[in-house]
């Protein structure tokens, strides 16, 4: 893991980053805009921020070519055909997945969303969830129930946010009734930065589940070698490593549990021969089995360029580059206190950060000790250009437990009212909810950090 080392600079301390000299000129290269507009973004988790050179790179391979749709084998078409096969091949090949099919999809929420629509979920099926999944992944439990099939969540702990690891094996091992089974859980928690253990793809495996692994919020900082690390399914968001396009994810499943997943329906371009007459048709046997209709042939190729771009700087480099700044942020802010010895922030999450990547959520206090509503800080970060995020990011379970939330609390309110939101439910548990996320990324310079490290300080003395 990397940490900041110090150094004295004129007789006072200063944080060495890693990367420093590298990542400045990278920044001043790319990323210009965000400096020149005056922004401090510190909100990589929710997107990523694209390099100048990448729209560049995707403009003139616009600009200089005729693409037609990829349903075809006339010129324009086979052009685009290629485009978008080397595409594909780039992302097996970034991922060191030779035993996997990509399927290109909307986003990360369409690959999770395709697990869902054709797991062989019924009264047979059964689905482990992670009480730290994305909303995309806890769509999923729908689909189960929907069919007769059985959900249960495996809690983390309040302490660190971290898998209860004695649960883990217990659910594992006492579902041997069910004949599918999906157990899934993020690589990298969206909210804490968490990095969950990715051995219990193996042991979950060797106990008869199959593994949707959601690794969205790890693959912009993290390797992921699928030739090592072998999960079932894995949902991807491509925004989320680079920045752009925003229309692109892929779901990659294993070729050995492809014709697991059976699809209810038939689009255009899955089928290679269907019928009006007679209820026949005969699904794809790889990929296009998935991608409904025209798939984003214009916007896939600049996938090739972002992972190029990616690779160009080097993911080892980019996480050691993450963990610095991080590190650096959190030792820094959770120094600041009020006169009266309250300290300013309060950051969940383990606190060693070993296994982390670059996302922190935190809560803000006054002086007298109490609560910040998120909305206001943001607000005020707001007015300052600081782009950072509040609210409960998709993650319902770390909030409700991070805010000790019980069940008897939440049924009490989902079972009063048809509709609702956070405000509502704040006001009828009278306990507050959300928090709010600081993640850094590839174009964060010492800048950045120190501008919200000055954010924080501005807090101190001050009431709500």
């Amino acid at each position: 893991m990397s940490t900041p080392l110090k150094r004295k600079i004129n007789g006072t301390a200063s944080t060495e980053l890693p990367h420093d000299e590298f990542f400045n000129k990278l920044i001043a290269e790319e990323y210009a805009r965000v400096i020149e507009k005056g922004h401090t973004y510190l909100d990589f988790t929710g997107g990523n921020l694209y390099a100048k050179s990448q729209l560049a790179k995707h403009y003139k391979l616009l600009n200089e070519n005729v693409f037609g749709n990829p349903h075809s084998t006339n010129p324009t078409s086979q052009l685009s055909t290629k485009l978008v096969e080397d595409s594909r091949k780039k992302v097996l090949d970034f991922f060191n997945a030779d035993d996997y099919f990509c399927v290109f999809t909307q986003n990360a929420s369409g690959a999770l969303k395709i697990i869902g629509e054709c797991y062989p979920f019924n009264e047979k099926g059964a689905m482990l969830l992670l009480t730290d999944n994305h909303n995309s992944v806890n769509g999923i439990r729908e689909y189960c129930a929907g069919k007769n099939g059985y959900f249960e969540y495996c809690p983390i702990q309040y302490e660190d946010l971290r898998i209860d690891i004695d649960k883990l094996n217990s659910l594992l091992k006492n579902r041997s009734e069910y004949a599918n089974k999906l157990f899934a859980f993020p690589a990298q928690s969206n909210v804490s930065g968490v990095k969950h253990d990715l051995n219990w793809i193996q042991k979950a495996q060797k106990l008869g589940w199959d593994v949707l692994l959601d690794a969205a919020a790890f693959v912009p900082t993290s390797k992921l070698d699928l030739s090592i690390i072998k999960p079932d399914f894995v949902s991807i968001s491509f925004y989320k490593i680079f920045g752009y396009p925003t229309g692109v994810g892929c779901l990659l499943i294993k070729k050995s549990k492809f014709n697991k997943l059976v699809k209810p329906w038939f689009a255009g371009g899955t089928v290679t021969l269907a019928s009006v007459q007679t209820r026949h048709h005969y699904l794809a046997n790889n990929h296009e089995r998935f991608e409904d209709g025209t798939i984003n042939y214009l916007d896939i190729p600049a996938v090739t360029i972002g992972l190029d771009y990616i690779e160009s700087i080097g993911i080892e480099k980019i996480n050691e580059r993450i963990t610095g700044l991080i590190n650096y942020l959190i030792s820094r802010i959770k120094e600041i206190k009020h006169t009266s010895k309250v300290n300013v922030v309060k950051i969940f999450g383990p606190e060693d950060r070993k296994n982390t990547g670059g996302t922190v959520i935190v809560n803000f206090f006054d002086k007298n000790g109490s609560l910040y509503p998120f909305e206001q800080i943001e607000q005020k970060a707001n007015a300052e250009l600081i782009s950072i995020r509040s609210g409960c990011f998709c993650n319902p379970g770390i909030d409700e437990i991070n805010n000790c939330l019980t069940t008897e609390e939440l049924s009490n309110y989902f079972t009063s009212r048809d509709n609702g939101d956070y405000h509502d439910m704040i006001s009828f548990l009278n306990k507050m909810r959300g928090a709010t996320r600081i993640s850094v990324g590839i174009a964060t310079g010492r800048k950045d950090i120190e501008t919200f490290i000055s954010f924080v300080r501005n807090l101190k003395d001050k009431a709500i």
